[in-house]
């Protein structure tokens, strides 16, 4: 096992030194939640059931390509990565059959990532359950086990799924969500934290179906980490922590009134059955159901629709065989009737519900049970399975606890899980607006985080406007969430695990035309927020490697990858580099990581590097990597960009010799200021360190301010891929840096002049860096 490279004091990240360290991080990746064999993206139906016999083990890429992935991500500033994968990818064939070619492939890929330095940890990754209810993350077996039939979703709307959809190329955007409120997800997450209350009939090889899910996705993932421990260098070298499962739900806990959609429901969009009518459905009744749209302002009704199944039922038939699997289920749970029915909260012979508090009130204890219920208790009840398992394999790893997507977290301060010294708060967040309507509005958003948490008598109070507005209030839901951290959770690092931009933006406009102002905006608010709202970490959503203009991230219509094949990369550097990689520094002090001359060729790195012969065609023009036909949409990729790379390539502490006070990047001015309150004056060999992009601060040609001490800009391969750094040895007490870089047009579209930065440099009019 190596040396741990992380620790945790007083609530902030520590280096062996004792600086602080802060995550910049990503998502990685995006191809990661469906198969790679049959490769399988949301949108094809071909063998979609055949769920037994797929494979995942090209995800999240092939070995071959990690090299050229990690050294992009580096470049790009991350020092982070929240591996994404899926129950699927590790058990699909079956309960307790282990896919090992997948998980060889996992330990290659984080062994490569070990040469980048990297911290990861690892996300078990699931939305709505499973491909097979619209989303990701379980296999489809769970579902067998659960008494429901994938094949009848469609029909019962059970959930509404994307392979299955009528017109797939036609799947309204973001309805994917509004699966979590249907009947398969719904029963799915009721089952897997509360079954043993709410389904005690539900006996599977002689346990709950509670214990029978939990322990076989807790067992999956407790194969994956003995698996990499038995590897030996990964472990703590490279996989610091485990995240807790992806975005839990609680399905129909917690509902006082299955008959009414519940007040705080936010996401309402197309068909909104309730929990009672979609039970009915999933038992081939026809109900009439309210049908809403999102505005700018939220849902609002549009209509009411028939969903007619025609008799077909979303459970599996009477004397299905269900051999294939091994399980035995027990004979109290009768196939071809509703669970739900069998359990007493309604009658199907007359079609009455009997039960409307059924999953409002403990059936043991007579407990009101609501959302902080669920929380405290039954989501906690998973959470220590899970933590246990995981450092019993790995130990002393960091857990990273995720709750229900912007919801309270466990109230667990002061208690014995509260006090555990190696965990992180890990929550999520997502401008609903831009997200829901695909547009960025520069003129107004709303607070939803203080709409969520009733801080406003009416939701037309939480509108703000205008832009400077709307990045303040981004920045406040980000503290107030890691505020409510510190309240309920403890002083523990808060690391923001999901935030990103869609960038397929009004009507895909920056496709046709090179332009990408609109999501350069949202990107630069969003990280706004992320940057002045105290957060120790955050890791961006997302990097999906085959993204494309036509169908964005593969998934559910979804477009959040800040790659994409259709586009231009990011130029590393905006001028040649000099042969001179020594000290900058007029003061002379060379650390002892400074290297003597430029970094060694690296052909598995070269693709995005620098301009050679090999790569000048890719260079200046479209860098895709595709191997399929083009797009039958010429008009979107006509015009690549640089997807808005100005706004997420920017500078950040990396670590910091005493406490962050704040630290900020103004895109406009190309302006970057660090704050910091320094106990001792920093050592020689633990200085502060701020990943400095050159592409904004060319080395010879930006204006560095400190309120004390030395500094020096250099760029070394110390971690495999060449990135720009700057060192500051300061004093002690409050500490300043302002660093000024080069103000340069973006986003003017293809073969636009740049009347900024290149004009400077074909003029040679060079700045030196100074110290004042």
């Amino acid at each position: 096992m190596g040396q741990f490279r992380l620790a945790i004091s007083d609530g902030k990240f520590r280096d062996g030194y004792g600086r602080e360290v802060t995550l910049r991080g990503i998502n990685v990746a995006g191809d990661a939640k469906y198969p790679s064999q049959p490769n399988q993206p949301s949108h094809i139906v071909e063998d979609f059931f055949d769920g037994d016999n797929v494979k995942f083990t090209a995800r999240p890429f092939p070995k071959e390509d990690a090299h050229l992935h990690f050294s992009r991500l580096k470049r790009f500033g991350y020092n982070t990565i929240r591996y994404v994968f899926t129950w699927e990818a590790i058990e699909a064939r079956g309960p307790g059959i282990y896919d090992e070619e997948w998980i060889q492939h996992t330990i290659d890929i984080l062994r490569t990532a070990k040469d980048y330095g990297f911290y990861i940890f690892m996300d078990p990754h699931q939305d709505v359950w499973s491909r097979f209810t619209g989303g990701s993350g379980a296999p489809m077996w769970t579902l067998y086990a659960a008494g429901l039939n994938p094949q009848s979703f469609a029909a019962t709307e059970a959930a509404i799924v994307q392979n299955t959809y009528p017109e797939p190329d036609n799947f309204p955007k973001m309805i994917w969500a509004t699966n979590y409120f249907r009947l398969a997800a719904a029963t799915m997450f009721t089952f897997f934290f509360a079954g043993k209350v709410f389904a005690p009939k539900c006996i599977i090889d002689g346990v709950n179906i509670q214990d029978y899910l939990q322990g076989h996705f807790i067992r999956a993932c407790a194969h994956l980490a003995r698996r990499i421990h038995e590897a030996g260098g990964i472990e703590n070298d490279v996989v610091f922590a485990w995240e807790s499962l992806n975005e839990p739900n609680k399905g129909m806990i917690a509902y006082d009134d299955i008959s009414v959609i519940p007040k705080e429901q936010a996401l309402k969009k197309g068909t909104c059955p309730t929990i009672w009518q979609t039970i009915l459905t999933g038992s081939g009744r026809a109900v009439e159901v309210d049908t809403w749209d999102m505005g700018g302002l939220g849902p609002y009704k549009v209509g009411r629709a028939l969903i007619d199944p025609h008799g077909e039922m979303a459970w599996l038939p009477v004397g299905y065989d269900e051999s294939r699997y091994g399980y035995k289920r027990s004979e109290e749970w009768k196939l071809g009737e509703c669970i739900w029915a069998q359990h007493g909260v309604w009658d199907p012979a007359t079609d009455t519900l009997l039960k409307k508090d059924y999953f409002g009130k403990h059936p043991i204890t007579g407990d009101h049970i609501d959302y902080q219920y669920f929380a405290d208790n039954f989501f906690m009840d998973f959470f220590r399975s899970y933590r246990d398992t995981v450092r019993s394999i790995h130990k002393g790893a960091i857990l990273l606890l995720q709750g229900p997507a912007m919801e309270l977290p466990p109230n667990i301060k002061g208690t014995p899980d509260g006090d555990d010294p190696l965990l992180v708060y890990a929550p999520h967040w997502y401008d609903g607006i831009t997200l829901m309507t695909k547009r960025w509005n520069r003129t107004w958003n709303v607070d939803v985080v203080g709409v969520l948490r009733g801080r406003y008598w009416h939701p037309a109070m939480a509108v703000k406007v205008g832009e400077t507005a709307i990045r303040n209030c981004f920045r406040d839901q980000h503290a107030a969430l890691r505020q409510e951290g510190l309240d309920f959770v403890g002083n523990h690092p808060c690391i923001m695990t999901e935030f990103g931009i869609p960038y397929d933006m009004d009507k895909k406009y920056a496709y046709k035309t090179g332009d990408y102002s609109s999501q350069s905006a949202a990107m630069d608010a969003n990280h706004f927020a992320v940057e002045n709202s105290g957060l120790e970490g955050y890791t961006l959503w997302l990097y999906t490697t085959n993204n494309d203009h036509e169908r964005g991230d593969q998934w559910n219509g979804e477009d959040l990858s800040i790659f994409s094949r259709d586009d231009k990369l990011l130029p590393v550097s905006p001028v040649p580099k000099t042969p001179d990689y020594q000290s900058t520094a007029s003061l002379g002090l060379k650390p002892d990581n400074s290297v003597d001359g430029p970094p060694a060729y690296r052909p598995e790195t070269e693709n995005d590097n620098s301009v050679t012969p090999s790569n000048l065609s890719r260079t200046i023009t479209n860098p895709s990597i595709r191997s399929e036909a083009p797009s039958p949409q010429p008009e979107l990729t006509a015009s690549p960009g640089l997807r808005a790379a100005e706004a997420y390539v920017r500078p950040a502490p990396t670590v910091t010799a005493g406490i962050i006070k704040n630290y900020s990047f103004d895109l406009k001015r190309c302006q970057f200021n660090l704050t910091i309150d320094a106990p001792k004056v920093a050592d020689t060999d633990a200085p502060t360190v701020v990943f400095l992009p050159d592409y904004h601060f060319p080395k010879d040609a930006c204006l560095v301010e400190v309120s004390s001490g030395k500094w020096e800009i250099s760029s070394d391969e110390e971690e495999t891929a060449l990135v720009q750094r700057l060192r500051w040895w300061h004093g002690e007490g409050q500490q300043n840096i302002r660093i000024t870089g080069t103000v340069k047009t973006h986003n003017t579209g293809e073969g636009a002049e740049n009347d900024g930065y290149y004009e400077q440099c074909n003029q040679g009019t060079w700045a030196n860096c100074i110290i004042m």
